[in-house]
């Protein structure tokens, strides 16, 4: 049983979609910390840094982790929207935890920032390989 978890996770699959979502995560915290330096409020910055890395995670995720190469003009809108629909969803997540710890918990900006990411990730990754780049033969839980 534990070999059986230990294959799934340690996939093509599930390694790329970590760096990758490693790498999405760094243009987010860039994109953030740029932004809560010039003195933009850690609100707006999050919903700004979440935008950039959205369309970052798209292209990559699309291509690199899922392999979905269909560009078919139906499929790809199709792909999109249910991509951006879920991002939309984690997004809001994001946006409402970081409230939650920085408004309501007083905890440090980057620390929730750290925090939030890591459920984010898992969130994303769920939402990705059930709904989004799901193979035509798998069917949703």
């Amino acid at each position: 049983m534990l070999k059986k978890i230990w294959r799934k996770l340690m996939s093509r699959e599930v390694i790329s979609y970590l760096i990758f979502g490693v790498l999405t995560t760094l243009v987010n915290w860039v994109f953030y910390g740029s932004m809560v330096k010039t003195g933009i409020d850690y609100r707006i910055a999050t919903a700004a840094a979440w935008v950039v890395s959205v369309l970052f995670a798209y292209v990559v995720n699309k291509i690199f982790v899922f392999q979905s190469y269909n560009m078919h003009l139906g499929y790809l809108i199709k792909e999109v929207i249910s991509f951006t629909a879920c991002r939309v969803v984690s997004g809001v997540m994001e946006l409402v935890l970081m409230v939650i710890m920085v408004s309501w918990l007083n905890m440090g900006e980057y620390v929730s920032k750290v925090l939030v990411s890591v459920v984010v990730v898992v969130a994303n990754y769920v939402f990705s390989k059930l709904f989004i780049f799901r193979k035509s033969e798998e069917k949703p839980l």
